[in-house]
C-alpha cells in the first residue's frame, strides 16, 4: 500500500511557516497529497533556516532546487525547491517568483549542495542568485549564448559548433537548416496519412 502523509501534519507545518514568515507567505496549499509554499524572495533564507532548524520540521535534506518558465508572467520565473524531513517524513515544496534582472538569495550558506543546483538554474533559464560562492555556467559551454530551457530559447540554438580539420579547433557558427529538414513529408505515418497501411484496413471494418 502507497504511503500517505498525514494532510493535518502537513496543514500545522503550513501554519508554522506563516507564523513563522508573516508576510514572506504569498499563499500555500496541499495538491497530490504534498504541501506547496510560495514565499518572497526576500523571506527564502529565513523559511528555509526554520525549516532546517526547527525540531517540529527538521527538513534537513535538500532533495532538489530547478526552474519553471512561464513567459506569460510579468515574473516569468518560478524556483522551486524540494525538501525532505525524514524525522517527520514529510516533504515540502518551497517556490519563489522572479523575473530576468531580479536576484534571487542563495541558500548554500545553508544548504551547501545548493550549489550546483542554483549553477543549474541560471546556467539553463537565466535565474540570478545573490551571494553564490560560483555562479557561472554548468552544463553548457563557456561561449554558450542564451539560456536553452525558456520557453523562447529556439529549439536549434544559436550556433552550431563542428571540429575544423584546417583551422585544428573547434568552432562556432550560425545554425543553417539545410532544405531536407525545411520540407516535410505528410504522407509519411510519423505526420498521418491518407492512406491505409498494409494491416490496418481491418481496424476500418
Amino acid at each position: 500500500m502507497a504511503f500517505q502523509p498525514d494532510i493535518s501534519a502537513l496543514e500545522d507545518l503550513a501554519e508554522m511557516v506563516r507564523t513563522q514568515a508573516g508576510d514572506g507567505v504569498v499563499e500555500s496549499g496541499i495538491e497530490f497529497s504534498q504541501l506547496t509554499i510560495t514565499v518572497t524572495r526576500e523571506a527564502i533564507v529565513d523559511v528555509v533556516r526554520f525549516l532546517r532548524d526547527d525540531p517540529r520540521a527538521a527538513f534537513v535534506n535538500l532533495v532538489d532546487i530547478c526552474g519553471v518558465d512561464w513567459p506569460a508572467r510579468p515574473e516569468r520565473f518560478e524556483v522551486v525547491y524540494h525538501f525532505l524531513s525524514p524525522v517527520q517524513n514529510q516533504r515540502v515544496r518551497l517556490k519563489v517568483l522572479t523575473d530576468e534582472v531580479t536576484p534571487v538569495p542563495s541558500i548554500t550558506s545553508l544548504f551547501p549542495a545548493a550549489d550546483w543546483y542554483e549553477r543549474e538554474a541560471y546556467d539553463l533559464y537565466g535565474i540570478l542568485f545573490t551571494s553564490h560562492p560560483d555562479l557561472r555556467r554548468l552544463l553548457t559551454d563557456y561561449g554558450f549564448d542564451g539560456h536553452p530551457l525558456r520557453k523562447d530559447f529556439p529549439l536549434t540554438g544559436f550556433v552550431e559548433v563542428r571540429y575544423d580539420d584546417e583551422a585544428k579547433r573547434v568552432v562556432y557558427e550560425p545554425v543553417k537548416l539545410t532544405q531536407q529538414f525545411r520540407d516535410f513529408d505528410f504522407l509519411s505515418p510519423w505526420e498521418g496519412t491518407d492512406y491505409i497501411l498494409p494491416g490496418d484496413e481491418k481496424a476500418a471494418n
